[in-house]
């Protein structure tokens, strides 16, 4: 018998009994003084940063490439989705690829091929090439994201634990509200739509030949293949479940897209029962149970899935209520977003601050917070001071889902480090798509409607819709909370 160690983010340790059959085969070398620490946490997230910001920096730019490439609608919904799509897919498989090969390795690789890719989607001369660049950079980036949780997961406990999720989570409501205001910023300067991909090149660049000395070596764990059978049905069914839900609005919701929606859930069946028997066997399947039956998990993935759902339907909402009905530029319709991401991120820090027992209770009252000022949302729909305070407790509503991940994550053994990381990036990234795609479906119709107020039908909609999703997140939290904390 050898011993587990535990480090929880009041700083207190547990040791439990644990055989050796879980002994990590993953070993990370420990980063030497607080200096290298930091400097490795700076690299991973803006790593993290720019896949998060190739979401949305695409979006404003959409007009140019269409007058410049000559892009049909299919052509530029392929463009801003494709990326998405490839990204949501291939996460799980991402987390194991990590696993296998080791973090620093794939993240490095994940990098460069990500930044090549930039760089070839900046020099794209037809809408097919721009397309093809697009789904490249997506698996670029789904090799490199899910590393970045595990990594934080394996080299810092504790209270410096608590506050590189914090930063993490950061990092990606960031990434999400800056895209946004820095592709108006860019396209600003007349530079045509190229820029907003090559000026991130350098930055990859940088980051790839600093991580090269930075990043801690690791080992490939080598205990068992990519589970095959497990990768192609969970590809098959998120990629049943997400085409369509990113793809149906503007299509006008065709047959094809509930059939295949319906294939999805048949599909995901499939890959339980093939999960199952790839564990029967001895061998290691692609999502391991023992991840979804460590305490915590289960409620904080339902959670990491509603609300998501609500932040990417208020960022989608918000920007065709701001651009489109109250004729904003991009980069002030951003910057209108910009208390709502401050507040999300000092949430997402100081929550590691408080008092041990203020720190569980706090995330059901987030969601507590943000359903009402979803609703106030809608009523402040003409804009202005009353708009960015009702955005503002929106985020800091929240930015408890800092504290969500890492409850949810807690207590997950090392070895499956990996496997946690890849279930909740790929949950927090269907949630958003399901946001978007729901919601902003009901925002269109209604501003669409005959109503005499569209504008403030489909806003005070919406917003009763994200108020709901709040809602079930914040009861899901509930049961995520109340778990004894050993």
């Amino acid at each position: 018998m050898g011993s587990r160690y535990w480090y929880w983010p009041h700083g207190k340790l547990a040791i439990m009994p644990q055989t050796s059959s879980f002994t990590p085969s993953l070993r990370t070398k420990p980063q030497e003084g607080p200096r290298a620490s930091g400097l490795l946490l700076a690299i991973i997230l803006v790593g993290q940063f720019l896949a998060i910001l190739n979401v949305n920096i695409v979006n404003v730019a959409t007009p140019t490439i269409e007058a410049d490439l000559h892009s049909s609608g299919a052509g530029l919904q392929m463009i801003v989705a494709g990326y998405t799509i490839v990204y949501a897919v291939l996460l799980i498989t991402g987390a194991r690829v990590g696993d296998l090969f080791g973090y620093r390795n794939v993240f490095l690789g994940g990098l460069a091929a990500f930044t090549i890719t930039t760089l070839a989607t900046g020099l794209a001369p037809t809408t097919g090439w721009l397309v093809a660049f697009r789904l490249l950079q997506g698996v670029g980036a789904a090799m490199m994201m899910p590393q970045v949780l595990t990594l934080i997961q394996r080299n810092y406990q504790g209270a410096a634990r608590g506050r590189a999720i914090g930063l993490w989570s950061l990092t990606i409501s960031g990434g999400i509200v800056i895209g946004q205001a820095l592709g108006g910023i860019l396209l600003g300067f007349g530079a045509g739509w190229r820029i907003v991909f090559l000026v991130l090149v350098p930055i990859g660049a940088l980051l790839l030949a600093t991580g090269l000395k930075v990043l801690p070596a690791d080992e490939g764990g080598g205990r068992t293949g990519l589970d095959p059978w497990g990768l192609v049905s969970l590809s098959a069914a998120v990629l049943l479940f997400v085409v369509p839900l990113v793809l149906g609005r503007e299509l006008g919701w065709p047959l094809w897209g509930w059939i295949s929606m319906g294939l999805s859930v048949a599909m995901f069946g499939a890959f339980v029962r093939i999960e199952r028997w790839v564990t029967s066997r001895g061998g290691r399947p692609l999502v391991d149970a023992r991840v979804l039956r460590a305490p915590g998990m289960r409620p904080g993935l339902a959670v990491l899935l509603f609300g998501p759902a609500t932040w990417g339907a208020f960022l989608f909402t918000s920007a065709l209520h701001l651009q489109g009905e109250l004729h904003l530029s991009p980069l002030a319709s951003g910057m209108m977003l910009v208390p709502c991401a401050l507040a999300f991120g000092l949430v997402g820090l100081a929550w590691p601050r408080l008092p041990f027992r203020l720190q569980r209770p706090l995330v059901p009252f987030g969601y507590v917070v943000a359903a009402p000022a979803y609703l106030g949302l809608g009523l402040a729909a003409g804009g202005g001071l009353a708009y960015a305070i009702m955005s503002a407790l929106i985020g800091a509503g929240l930015g408890v889902q800092v504290a969500v991940t890492n409850m949810a994550t807690e207590q997950v053994d090392g070895m499956y480090a990996a496997d946690a990381s890849g279930a909740l990036l790929t949950v927090m990234q269907l949630g958003q798509v399901i946001g978007v795609s729901t919601v902003g479906t009901l925002f269109i119709a209604l501003s669409q409607g005959p109503a005499t107020a569209p504008t403030m039908s489909a806003s005070f909609g919406a917003s009763v819709a994200m108020a709901a999703l709040a809602v079930l997140a914040g009861l899901s939290s509930i049961f995520l909370v109340r778990r004894r904390h050993p």
